[in-house]
């Protein structure tokens, strides 16, 4: 196991170095009570700091969401005033067609006039018929009379007398059938004329209008209403237009200062862990260095491993150094699979579940490559995902890529070791604060990633 008086120092003595010198002249317990307390007042801050970020993050992640809802709502009210500015063109449109149809009645009532002076002509040409079909019938049967008086000789000539008799009675009947239809007409239609005459002298002289000129007038009311409706609902979506965008403008301005405030947090508990880190490499015992010890030592143990894969040719360094990391389909979080998955799944569980033992307080210990890869994550936390985000996000971790701040800070670090503040994502909106200790995993001289050993306050 490594010792964390193994770890070089710098050539410029770091802050927590100065202290201890400026302690010299102090009994050796006294000065390192000091450190110590120096240390958990740095860890004090930093978990604080932790959940001040955490808690910053969440508040920049809705602001973001809010911009998006204000610009979604923003774009629904457009369509809602570029639907009323076409309501309101059809309807004018209607008002226009009303207005034809008002002078086309108009034009109607002046024309039917004409139409029913042809019928009138229409039958006074059925009743000449008629008296043609009467006169017919008359002489029709005077031929049928003389022909029977003429005996055999006359027979054709009365058989022909009796046929256009019966087609004379058939053509009266007829004559009289179109002059009672005809009649009905003329009825009909010179009661239609009167009505849109009166309507139209009714309307003229400012008196009550008729029923066909008051169910247009009523109809053109009510589009006239619907346009009237229109215009104001089409001022209110201005004005709410106007107000969503000076809202739109505030929340981004306010993810601005979120995001300002994040980088500040983020220089905050940088300075807390760094403070952490050089109490450590005094070589002064703290609550934290069991962890950083064992991180080291189990982050050697993985490097040999991965070594002697690579040597006993149980796989090659292209492989193992493989970050063609291909989707796996319908997961959510998302996972991937590579290369060196198998060799992981075989080699790690070793190492990473005996941490599990090392303290009750450790949460997790995983190795991850260079990009936040986890190919194996702890035997608790490698379930096969259900399709609940929730319950994969907190149980279906490995095969996943982390590559937040924590995530790439472990995996990318090549110091002795690393110490981190964060709050983790458990999934469903809980979350816990812990510390996380990181050492680099290196095979054959090049860095590969870094063993994460989690643990709580």
């Amino acid at each position: 196991m490594l010792s964390l008086k193994s770890f070089r120092r710098s050539a410029t003595p770091p802050p927590a170095l100065v202290l201890a010198d400026a302690l010299a002249d102090e009994p050796v317990m006294d000065a390192r009570a000091a450190i110590q307390s120096i240390s958990n007042v740095a860890s004090t801050i930093g978990r604080e700091a932790a959940e001040v970020r955490g808690l910053i993050d969440d508040s920049a992640r809705a602001s973001e969401r809010g911009v998006a809802a204000v610009a979604a709502v923003a774009g629904q009210v457009a369509q809602i005033i570029a639907s009323q500015g076409e309501i309101g063109h059809v309807s004018a449109g209607g008002l226009e067609a009303l207005e034809r149809v008002r002078k086309a009645v108009e034009g109607v009532g002046a024309e039917v006039g004409t139409v029913v002076a042809t019928l009138r002509e229409v039958a006074g040409a059925a009743q000449t018929i008629t008296r043609v079909a009467l006169q017919t019938r008359l002489v029709a049967f005077n031929a049928s009379v003389e022909a029977k008086r003429a005996g055999d000789a006359g027979r054709g000539f009365g058989v022909v007398a009796d046929a256009v008799k019966a087609l004379a009675g058939e053509v009266e009947l007829s004559s009289k059938e179109i002059m009672r239809t005809i009649g009905l007409l003329d009825a009909r239609i010179e009661a239609l004329a009167k009505s849109i005459r009166f309507d139209a002298e009714r309307e003229r002289r400012g008196e009550a209008q008729g029923d066909f000129h008051r169910a247009l007038a009523d109809v053109q009311e009510a589009v006239t209403h619907v346009t009237g409706a229109a215009d104001t609902s089409r001022a209110i979506c201005n004005g709410l237009g106007q107000q969503m965008a000076t809202v739109g403008g505030e929340m981004g301005q306010t993810g601005q200062s979120l995001a300002t405030a994040m980088k500040r947090s983020e220089a905050f508990l940088g300075g807390s862990e760094q403070l952490i880190e050089l109490v450590a490499e005094c070589g002064i015992v703290t609550d934290d260095t069991p962890f950083i010890q064992a991180a080291a030592s189990a982050a050697e143990e993985i490097s040999s491993l991965l070594e002697g894969a690579v040597r006993n040719h149980r796989i090659s360094l292209a492989q193992l150094f493989d970050e063609a990391y291909k989707p796996v389909p319908r997961t959510q979080p998302q996972q991937h699979t590579i290369a060196f998955n198998a060799l992981t799944d075989e080699l790690f569980p070793a190492v990473q579940e005996r941490m599990l033992e090392f303290n009750p307080r450790v949460v997790f210990c995983i190795s991850t490559d260079r990009n936040g890869y986890v190919s194996t994550h702890n035997r608790k936390y490698n379930q096969n995902p259900r399709g609940d985000v929730v319950w994969d996000s907190a149980n279906s971790r490995w095969r996943r890529i982390f590559n937040d701040r924590t995530g790439l800070a472990s995996a990318r670090n090549k110091r002795p070791f690393l110490l981190q503040t964060y709050r983790r994502d458990m999934g469903g909106g809980n979350f816990i604060v812990m510390k996380e200790a990181a050492a680099p995993i290196t095979v054959q001289g090049r860095h590969w990633g870094g063993l994460r050993l989690a643990f709580k306050f």
